[in-house]
């Protein structure tokens, strides 16, 4: 079974699909089909060049993958939560460094534009965004503020006609072929802003970041500023301080709560077929006890995270939804799809470690999606926090 062979079907053990209006089935289908036929055939080699495959932008902006839940009149689908969770969902099954691209592109710079800023930016940049004629990236993580972004030292002084930005952002996806990054700074107050910084601006530059074992298809890079000029209409004026962006977070955290559902159902399809398949001993490897624990911990684990992740698209829907629970969908079904990824190398032996399969792949991959966007550590004590009302990371 090589995986230009993409035989994969999703588990669904609690009928979860009788939930989902056929909207939701038409618009997951048209993603599965699409990663299918363009995103298997090619990504194990494009993650062994660790080259991010371009060719597949337009494919995701057909999908819907960028700002899907944007309105219609900005170029985005205008569709519901729960459509953007589910194409999130397909697109990881495909690969986390795609999900990752479309995951930037939608909640990290297409959402703040649409949610803070100017009727004019939202004209200029958000259509352009949708199709993927412009690519953005999301400039908050610095080379000594990771977990503690409020301590970020990327600033912008007024000089009167313009904003002067200096300073650095690191591992930062898309960075290397952005046209656009939504970058957050300190004013001169020491108020966070967002900017909308442009390619080709005197003084702003993208060194890609390499040798990575992890998120391989996917382009990584800095953005460094050197008393770059920006046009004082580029700033976002909707919203400042850390609340702005770590809304982002949010919407791209919802994002991952899905997508990691995708890795982990890739994962457990291709050792469940294995299983069946494989002869040791005269008979399946399926008959076995041991490989039957496994694989049925592996769909308890897979069907929890659906349900988590179907009740947080209902609440974000609702406009209900808190940081404080989309924290804990993120931890919990990153954590369950790592370790579904690991139980299945096992039960593939020696095959799992070789490209002809996506389980290594994605169990590098999830070694990034573990810690970005808010790290395991950090998820919990999110939790922590909201249930004790005291903050142990502060």
């Amino acid at each position: 079974m090589n995986m230009s062979q993409d035989l994969f079907q999703a588990p669904d053990y609690y009928n979860i699909d009788d939930l989902l209006t056929e909207e939701h089935l038409l618009i997951r289908q048209a993603a599965r089909d699409w990663v299918k036929r363009d995103v298997s055939p090619i990504i194990e080699e494009a993650a062994q060049k660790a080259e991010f495959p371009k060719s597949i932008i337009k494919g995701l902006s057909e999908i819907g993958a960028f700002g899907p839940y944007i309105p219609e009149e900005y170029g985005g689908a205008g569709l519901d939560q729960i459509s953007y969770g589910l194409i999130m969902q397909e697109i990881e099954r495909g690969d986390s460094g795609v999900r990752s691209t479309a995951s930037v592109q939608s909640s990290l710079v297409m959402f703040p534009i649409y949610a803070y800023g100017t009727e004019e930016q939202k004209q200029k940049f958000l259509p352009k965004l949708a199709s993927g004629e412009f690519m953005g990236s999301f400039g908050l993580t610095e080379p000594d503020h990771g977990s503690n972004p409020g301590g970020m030292t990327t600033n912008f002084k007024d000089k009167g006609d313009h904003y002067l930005l200096n300073g650095a952002k690191m591992w930062i996806s898309n960075a290397p072929f952005c046209d656009v990054a939504v970058v957050w700074a300190k004013n001169e107050e020491g108020r966070i802003h967002g900017l909308i910084v442009e390619r080709g601006m005197e003084g702003f530059s993208t060194p890609e970041t390499h040798n990575k074992w992890s998120l391989r298809a996917s382009a990584t890079g800095e953005l460094l500023f050197n008393n770059v000029k920006v046009p004082k209409e580029n700033l976002l004026t909707g919203k400042s301080g850390l609340g702005a962006p770590l809304s982002c977070l949010d919407s791209a955290r919802y994002g991952i709560a899905w997508g990691a559902i995708g890795a982990a159902m890739d994962c457990y399809d291709t050792a469940l077929r294995y299983a069946k398949e494989r002869i040791q001993f005269d008979k399946p490897i399926a008959s076995f006890q041991l490989q039957q624990k496994k694989l049925a911990e592996m769909i308890t684990e897979i069907t929890k995270a659906q349900l988590l992740a179907l009740r947080l698209g209902q609440l974000k829907n609702e406009g209900k939804a808190t940081t404080a629970q989309i924290s804990m969908a993120k931890r919990n079904n990153v954590d369950m799809a790592i370790k579904i990824a690991r139980e299945a190398r096992q039960i593939l032996g020696g095959m799992g470690i070789v490209g002809d399969y996506s389980i290594m792949r994605h169990m590098m991959n999830l070694e990034s999606v573990i810690t970005y966007e808010g790290t395991h550590d950090i998820h919990l004590l999110i939790t922590g926090m909201d249930i004790t009302g005291i903050a142990a990371f502060k």
